[in-house]
């Protein structure tokens, strides 16, 4: 994956087949420390212990499509790579979290992506989950929720072309534009 946003699309996908009800993401930029954190964290059927300790093993997947299970791992070492740390934590019937620190300023991060794209599509395709996206930027910090837009809404699905635009949109300039984005 070349970007951030793809592994952060990667590992809520996995919430959202794990049966989470709410998905948060958080992107924390703390510049001082240099340092950048994206936390993604669901309530879904959650991990066994040895679950856990195997997902970051590229050879190692619950999927019966394929042999090989590649977002968990290529997070872990993208976040590695650039100094940082990977870690997952599980529960049965609690959830997941998951959370990787990269160097903010190493010249190995990958760029983020396109957040406001790839969080709108997470909303727009899972209209009946809870997803709450926090940027946050040395101190400060914007959330958007999925209940923020069905609220306005009502039954009008976000997947609507003219909906997801307004979303995008709207996610860009209130989480993105204040902060300059990176």
């Amino acid at each position: 994956m070349q970007e951030l946003s793809l592994n952060i699309l990667d590992i809520a996908q996995n919430s959202v087949k794990a049966g989470a009800a709410n998905i948060e993401i958080t992107v924390a930029e703390d510049t001082a420390a240099d340092r950048l954190t994206i936390t993604i964290a669901d309530d879904g059927c959650g991990m066994d212990e040895e679950t856990v300790r195997r997902v970051t093993d590229p050879f190692y997947t619950t999927r019966t499509t394929r042999k090989v299970g590649l977002g968990v791992p290529f997070f872990k070492m993208a976040a590695e790579m650039t100094g940082g740390s990977f870690d997952i934590r599980s529960r049965v019937g609690e959830g997941t979290t998951v959370t990787a620190v990269f160097g903010l300023s190493h010249i190995d991060r990958m760029p983020l992506g396109d957040l406001a794209g790839t969080i709108c599509l997470l909303m727009s395709c899972n209209q009946h989950i809870e997803v709450a996206y926090t940027r946050a930027r040395d101190g400060e910090s914007a959330t958007v929720r999925t209940s923020d837009f069905t609220a306005v809404l009502g039954d009008l699905p976000l997947s609507t072309p003219q909906v997801m635009e307004f979303i995008e949109g709207y996610i860009r300039e209130n989480t993105e534009n204040w902060n300059g984005g990176t």
